[in-house]
């Protein structure tokens, strides 16, 4: 078995959508990145390829890049589970968002469901929480989300 640890974050600007988990969220901000952004999918992706010992996301998607510039973050988690899966299985994936607003209670279920479908999971086997940080730092005055992931593998 291998165990996981993943980490992102991006800054909150106008005129971007807000995509958490692959889900298009309604919000007067969005996310400001290379892609678009998903800091929930690429704090997985990190997970998922430091328990292979894979490297990170820069390292199989890296912004210099242009062939990922704007890119759906779908795209970036399902080749990573394609990586995954020549040597592992997927355990479970545990992930914590961090974010003053919107709400995230309402969204939790779809990101569950789109992450599990993206990854061949049952959706029992991804959890995804929100909190806010109580209105402190970057992420309590609103100029940006993060996102933390674990993971455990087990090879096949």
């Amino acid at each position: 078995m291998r165990i996981g640890f993943g980490y992102d974050v991006h800054r909150l600007v106008t005129d971007r959508p807000l995509i958490l988990g692959g889900v298009n969220l309604p919000h007067t901000h969005g996310l400001l990145g290379h892609s678009d952004a998903d800091v929930l999918l690429h704090a997985i992706c990190d997970a998922l390829l430091g328990a292979a010992c894979l490297g990170d996301i820069g390292k199989h998607f890296p912004d210099t890049d242009e062939a990922y510039k704007g890119i759906d973050s779908t795209k970036l988690l399902r080749k990573t589970g394609e990586m995954i899966a020549e040597k592992y299985t997927i355990a479970n994936i545990d992930a914590t968002i961090c974010a003053q607003e919107p709400k995230l209670a309402p969204y939790i279920e779809a990101m569950q469901q789109k992450i599990s479908n993206l990854l061949h999971l049952e959706t029992s086997q991804v959890s995804i929480k929100a909190t806010t940080t109580e209105k402190l730092g970057f992420v309590g005055n609103k100029e940006g989300i993060s996102a933390y992931a674990v993971t455990l593998l087990q090879e096949i």
